[in-house]
């Protein structure tokens, strides 16, 4: 039975992807999370959730006791060092990316297999090697049956799902898997391939060194090539081209929508119940994900992006959800794998979500926001999806003094939440910018009117005259993190000094001991136990530093955020405030797309304040 000391560290993964799916990969050489064919599949490979039942395909020198990693330069391809008393290995773990050469950014051709290909290679010495692959079909509950077609191929197949191991060093069968031992000597390699089958058609037939070779070749070329479209130049440079690389790596290229993360039920706290599926893509992701990828270059990406949020939201105004599926489903029904003990005994371990369905006010101005981004920098709105906005601006004007559950999916009940209000506000003032901006049809008087009644409201009801600041609700006394965006969303002010003081009490009450920011505390959101500090949040007050003019203050809290990314560059969702740790679910992509947003905006404060002082001078 597995301890919880049997699991890493959720910051000891890197991730692969063919922008259909992903794996994590242990510095231990261990694939510890799959899901085939999609981000939100059923897992194959899943021990990250229950070290016992959970399957995993590892390959690995017996008794390394040195271990170095990084991607490959421009990629995401994982290169895995292992050191022995007898010599030195390299482990290359990557996904193959199919694409059509005429159109270099958009992956993927209809029918082409989903493969995990992992080449290991002796670079000094010798090195004897252990591969052990136990594929568990539907998160755990099936141990598939096994066979071998020659001594270098098996088949594992149970339920719905199968796939098929390729090694070039002779395989063993046993119970639910295959396993095999060798020796490389310098110079010499040995490949291993899962292969998702969907047909029986036994893809890894056909393989050989020769096409695997190749395979990484073409991966490595389409990875650099993407990545020499960043137009980032700067400081943190590394950090920005990674994010962007693992945001990529986090988009379902079919559709163009983007996970919040790859995983579900990562812990915010160890041995905790806050477990989440965040295998979905969230309404809200929208205008960041615009936004972020557009300020370094990506515009393909961002218009994608764009495409799903019109292909996936559009119908009637009232039936909008805060997530959908990555195909643009809408029915994401949670469920507890009561089977599962969960990470480090964190259960439950959850697959779907049940927030999919709640009101929440914000998703509407978020939804608009991200047109109007997208009509700034990309491309004008069509009449269509114009129309279909009309509908998400009257919905708001008929919904917006309504009470909703929250950013934060409280499960505790509805309330009149500041930042929801401010996201009403901001639906019809950037509805009215587009009319202004595109000649579009709209009652704009109207629009301004409502407008300015959300703004005098949040103002009188939202800020809290005894206690000086913004709070999370109407009447209440609590802060709430979120509302470090009324600045970034041109609210208002970060220097009006009804926001400083928020800001000011933000720093002194929701900051951990080591700086970090909680999302709020003392709030009854229907769930047992704390939670770790939200990085999100941490980089909203970056933000509102720059805009205050503190840059250097800005530049420390950066700098101790990105010393939390793991040794590949990648972030989770929260941190523990106590270890330090990495909690929640990894990589997380708003943690990824801040870390762009806040890179960027300081280089642009830099400048400014460099020219301020040449003219000064």
């Amino acid at each position: 039975m597995a301890s919880r000391t049997d699991y890493p560290d959720i910051s000891d993964y890197g991730i692969i992807s063919d922008m259909h799916s992903c794996a994590l990969v242990s510095s231990a050489g261990s694939v510890d999370w799959c899901c085939f064919p999609r981000f939100d599949s059923d897992a194959i490979f899943g021990r990250i959730l229950d070290w016992d039942k959970g399957g995993y395909f590892k390959i690995a020198p017996r008794n390394s006791h040195a271990v170095n990693r990084r991607y490959i330069p421009g990629t995401n391809i994982l290169q895995t060092t292992f050191t022995t008393n007898n010599g030195v290995a390299q482990l290359t773990d990557f996904m193959p990316v199919h694409h059509d050469e005429d159109v270099p950014i958009e992956p993927y051709k209809v029918g082409q297999t989903h493969q995990i290909m992992r080449i290991i290679e002796c670079i000094e010495g010798s090195v004897a090697l252990d591969l052990a692959c136990h594929p568990r079909f539907e998160y755990g509950s099936i141990v598939p049956h096994t066979q071998l077609f020659s001594a270098n191929i098996g088949f594992a197949h149970g339920g719905a799902n199968a796939i098929s191991l390729y090694c070039s060093v002779p395989l063993r069968m046993v119970e639910g898997g295959f396993v095999s031992e060798g020796t490389l000597r310098q110079g010499q390699k040995a490949f291993a391939i899962v292969t998702y089958e969907t047909r029986f058609s036994y893809d890894s037939l056909s393989l050989n060194s020769r096409a695997i070779e190749q395979s990484l070749a073409e991966a490595t070329q389409y990875w650099q090539n993407w990545s020499d479209l960043c137009t980032y130049e700067g400081p943190y440079a590394d950090y920005v081209q990674r994010s962007a690389l693992t945001l990529k790596a986090l988009t379902y290229a079919p559709s163009g929508g983007m996970v919040a993360a790859p995983t579900t039920s990562l812990p915010e706290l160890i041995g905790g119940e806050r477990n989440w599926d965040y295998r979905y893509t969230w309404i809200r992701d929208a205008s960041f994900a615009i936004y972020g990828l557009h300020i370094i270059g990506y515009q393909n990406e961002a218009k994608a992006f764009r495409n799903w949020i019109q292909w996936a939201t559009v119908g009637r105004a009232r039936d909008l959800h805060i997530m959908y599926g990555l195909g643009g489903e809408r029915r994401l029904t949670e469920v507890s794998l009561q089977d599962l003990c969960g990470y480090r005994d964190s259960a439950p371990a959850r697959i779907g979500n049940g927030a999919y369905d709640q009101f929440q006010l914000d998703a509407y101005g978020e939804l608009l926001d991200s047109a109007h981004l997208y009509r700034r920098f990309i491309g004008p709105i069509d009449g269509e999806y114009w129309a279909y906005l009309l509908q998400i601006v009257d919905y708001v004007l008929e919904n917006w003094e309504a009470p909703d559950e929250g950013v934060w999916e409280a499960r505790s009940g509805r309330q009149h939440n500041v930042f929801s209000k401010a996201w009403c506000w901001v639906a019809l003032d950037r509805a009215i910018k587009m009319v202004a901006a595109l000649d579009l049809p709209g009652d704009v008087n109207l629009w301004k009117r409502v407008r300015t009644e959300i703004r005098e409201q949040i103002l009188e009801q939202g800020f809290n005259e005894k206690r000086g600041v913004f709070t999370q609700a109407y009447g209440s006394d609590l802060l709430d993190s979120a509302n470090l965006m009324l600045p970034l969303i041109g609210f208002i002010k970060a220097d009006d000094p009804r926001m400083l003081a928020t800001i000011r009490a933000t720093q002194r009450e929701l900051t951990s001991e080591q700086g970090f920011l909680y999302r709020y505390r003392g709030f009854d959101d229907g769930l047992h136990g704390e939670e770790g500090t939200f990085n999100i949040c941490s980089f909203w007050m970056c933000d509102n530093l720059i805009m205050l003019g503190e840059l250097d203050e800005a530049t420390d809290l950066f700098d101790r955020l990105l010393e939390h990314t793991n040794d590949l560059g990648l972030m989770s969702e929260e941190i523990d405030p106590h270890t330090g740790e990495m909690l929640g679910n990894f990589p997380q992509a708003f943690s990824h797309l801040s870390i762009i947003n806040t890179a960027v905006q300081l280089q642009r404060a830099r400048r400014r304040q460099k020219r301020r002082a040449a003219r000064d001078y």
